[in-house]
């Protein structure tokens, strides 16, 4: 049978409708089964931690179990990808640090694209780390110490927990943005450059306040300054970076994104939801432990935060020539 033409368009417009009201079916009732917040590292660090801290106060809110999924492995890659190639149901997120912004440029070839790939949720946390010393360098003063690589150049050792790693990075800006020469001793985790570090076997490190921050105040390492733009709640009298190197910044952040095309009422949803969690005072408290900066916002000001990260550690990365293990 032949359908008149005005008939053909009318149902075909019905038909091509059936997907969009199917899908803001979706969103009025989301979440309707458990979601899937994925983490790209083992149990029991501070990704894996927010994320549980988070998932608890999402299941509360939403009535549905968003449940923890770690999928360690490739620097947080296996676990960015898992995602990214997803249904863009809000039924699987990722929670993130700035680990996957530096592979964008670390790698030089993944299976997926991070920047276009996702979908920013929800910023969750921002927090600094710290510039350690081992007690036998003669420095008390960023100053003192610049002063004191420079007439040393190539005898100072500095750890990280990998290349490409926070800490790394941190690191090789330092060295370029004052012009010391320091080298670099990757090592495979927090724990065995925080071993060696109190050994002396290297001499300084850009490790996080809550690694560092119990051996800081028995006087087993010494705090030279705070890598974060602000000084840290948790070490109130060391002074920033930035108060001797203009400019200098870096950060640990964490948050949330989901699939590219996950559909704007389930972003706007978890987003709402998750700010207010960030004002909740338990939550408030929870992360008051970290000794960051809570970072309530839209989804835009998390892209925004994510695109502008991939640019700095990129140009980091290309300058110092850092290549993946």
């Amino acid at each position: 049978m032949k359908l008149p033409r005005r008939s053909f368009l009318h149902l075909a417009a019905g038909a091509a409708a059936l997907p969009v009201v199917s899908r803001v079916g979706w969103a009025q009732n989301y979440p309707s089964r458990p979601v899937r917040i994925v983490v790209g590292f083992a149990p029991g660090g501070g990704t894996d931690f927010l994320a549980r801290l988070m998932g608890q106060w999402l299941s509360e809110r939403l009535g549905q179990q968003f449940v923890v999924e770690n999928r360690p492995g490739a620097a947080g890659n296996i676990a960015t990808e898992a995602v990214a190639r997803a249904a863009p149901d809000g039924y699987t997120l990722l929670m993130i640090d700035p680990q996957p912004a530096i592979n964008v440029t670390l790698f030089d070839k993944l299976n997926f694209d991070f920047i276009r790939d996702i979908a920013p949720v929800a910023g969750i946390i921002r927090l600094p780390n710290v510039m350690v010393l081992n007690p036998s360098v003669p420095a008390n003063t960023v100053p003192e110490f610049i002063a004191y690589a420079k007439t040393n150049p190539g005898k100072l050792n500095f750890a990280s927990p990998g290349n490409g790693t926070g800490p790394h990075l941190a690191g090789e800006l330092f060295k370029a943005m004052t012009g010391v020469n320091m080298v670099h001793v990757p090592y495979r985790g927090v724990a065995p450059a925080l071993t060696d570090l109190l050994g002396g076997q290297v001499q300084v490190y850009f490790i996080t306040t809550l690694a560092s921050i119990d051996y800081i105040r028995a006087g087993r390492l010494r705090a030279l300054a705070v890598t974060a733009s602000t000084r840290s709640d948790t070490l109130p009298d060391i002074p920033i970076v930035a108060d001797f190197v203009p400019g200098y910044e870096m950060s640990v952040w964490f948050g949330i994104v989901a699939p590219k095309n996950t559909l704007a009422e389930i972003v706007d949803q978890l987003n709402k939801e998750i700010n207010a969690g960030l004002a909740d005072p338990k939550i408030k408290a929870r992360l008051a432990d970290f000794g960051g900066t809570v970072l309530a916002g839209s989804p835009a000001d998390f892209g925004k935060l994510i695109a502008d990260e991939t640019e700095k550690w990129g140009n980091v990365i290309r300058a110092a020539k850092v290549k993946p293990e």
